[in-house]
């Protein structure tokens, strides 16, 4: 085995903490972007429909959050930051590329919090409808993100 391909045995909270480092490194200002336009056109067509409420504000602001972890997660998982790709942390990005999974669970679990609490705070939705669909949300940034970094890990 080369010395160089070997991978340092970590414990799982050196595992947690170079999943979270790894997704810190993502571009999070084009993520916010992103997230900003697909929420403007979710509100926008709901508005232009005659609907308005919390629960259409709620959803608006669900799609852009997902759409914020999923472009984040997704460009953090290819190695991509908002400065461009690669940088300063490249031991950090290979890690990330070897471990898609790991690293999307991140913006996977912010996905869950984020649109459990904006629903809990925004709608009269009860606490386990806000669970449920925090948790598909969270899965489907899961799926996102680990999918893109795991087809990209095997074309390289």
């Amino acid at each position: 085995m080369n010395p160089s391909s070997r991978e340092i045995v970590t414990t799982g909270a050196e595992k947690r903490q170079l999943a979270v480092a790894s997704a810190s490194l993502g571009p999070w200002r084009p993520a916010a972007v992103v997230g900003a336009l697909g929420g403007g056109v979710s509100l926008a067509l709901h508005l232009v429909q005659g609907h308005f409420g919390l629960g259409i504000l709620s959803g608006s602001l669900s799609i852009a959050a997902l759409l914020f972890f999923c472009v984040g997660g997704a460009g953090a998982v290819l190695g991509y930051s908002a400065h461009g790709k690669a940088g300063k942390d490249r031991r950090i990005r290979r890690w990330a590329r070897r471990h898609p999974w790991r690293v999307a669970a991140v913006p996977a679990a912010a996905m869950f919090v984020t649109d459990m609490v904006l629903r809990q705070v925004l709608t009269s939705e009860g606490f386990f409808g806000s669970v449920w669909t925090g948790l598909w949300h969270g899965a489907v940034v899961a799926a996102v993100v680990g999918g893109i970094g795991a087809v990209s890990a095997a074309r390289k």
